[in-house]
């Protein structure tokens, strides 16, 4: 932590020398009719326009420095609430309000920066549905998380390079149209930094409009990185606590931890998990993002919760309509 603090300060310092300003970053939140969680960052990030061409290299969203235990204004309903962004520039925020259900706008304001504006997905009382899905290697064919090759797609490939996952779009399509009132939610252990660009590649390829949970990079008191393992678990607890009423479809690949976690979840919370839908990479995937996760019987036991598993979205269509949810 003190190593971080003191690249911090350095990075700070080179930022405001090169005439970065401070920027509000807002991301899409969620909620019910009486909360929203809000979700936005606070970083110090150059003034000059945004490239208007399709050679977009990841690396300059990591060229932003989060600006540490900001004061923000949130508004939201005509209420103004008062907020601080944690040290990594984050604002993650729970604010009670009454709003109906759909999506609405959120203001964010803070000293020296221009307002921002957010929108957050008010969740009906009534709904029973939801879908949550990993990103890398699920919707996007990234081949994490080689070491490598991560960087190489994350910091250097153009945005208009990334490849969508055969099918997945059309598939998450339909599974939203058959389930209107259902929220989506796009989990991954990617950092806020790529949020722009990942929410510009889900509207590109017609991915049904979500709301992200990305995490931070940095090192916390107890290791050098963060666990993405414990990111997806602790999000994946916080929603069956938020909405008890909603059954989830959880969408990822076997390529990482998601059979692990969604069956654990599964175990835990079996009334409120509709399926599990796990996309099966190829050899080559799989190499290239450092081998299948284990099927031992443990890791993978998710009692009577329906488990389906194909290459592509079509083949997983096919399953999760004998399944009943298409």
């Amino acid at each position: 932590m003190h190593i971080s603090d003191v690249a911090h300060g350095v990075r700070t310092r080179l930022a405001r020398a090169a005439g970065f300003a401070p920027t509000i970053v807002a991301y899409p939140g969620y909620g019910s009719t009486t909360w929203v969680r809000v979700l936005a960052r606070v970083v110090l990030t150059t003034t000059k326009p945004a490239a208007t061409t399709d050679k977009v290299r990841g690396w300059r969203a990591f060229t932003s420095v989060p600006v540490r235990n900001s004061e923000v204004e949130v508004e939201i309903g005509g209420v103004i609430h008062p907020v601080h962004a944690d040290a990594g520039g984050l604002v993650d925020v729970v604010l009670e309000t009454s709003l109906a259900p759909g999506w609405h706008p959120v203001s964010l304001r803070s000293p020296d920066t221009a307002p921002a504006e957010a929108r957050v997905l008010v969740v009906a009382p009534e709904a029973t549905f939801g879908i949550v899905t990993d990103i890398d290697d699920t919707v996007m064919v990234t081949a994490l998380p080689r070491p490598l090759l991560a960087l190489w797609n994350t910091l250097v490939l153009s945005e208009r390079a990334r490849t969508p996952t055969p099918g997945m779009a059309v598939l998450l399509d339909r599974i939203a149209a058959r389930h209107p009132e259902a929220p989506v939610l796009y989990l991954s252990t990617g950092p806020w930094n790529v949020a722009p660009a990942l929410a510009r590649f889900l509207a590109r390829n017609l991915y049904p409009e979500g709301v992200l949970l990305l995490t931070d990079w940095g090192p916390t008191r107890q290791r050098w990185f963060r666990s993405g393992r414990e990111h997806k678990y602790n999000n994946l607890q916080r929603l069956a606590r938020e909405f008890p009423g909603v059954r989830w479809l959880l969408v990822g690949d076997d390529g990482q931890h998601d059979p692990a976690i969604y069956a654990d979840f599964a175990r835990a919370h079996a009334g409120q998990t509709a399926a599990i839908a796990i996309r099966q990479l190829s050899a080559g995937e799989a190499l290239l993002a450092g081998g299948r996760a284990h099927e031992d019987v443990h890791a993978t036991d998710h009692g009577a919760v329906p488990w389906v598993s194909a290459p592509d979205g079509a083949g997983l269509a096919a399953q999760l309509k004998d399944a009943g949810i298409l």
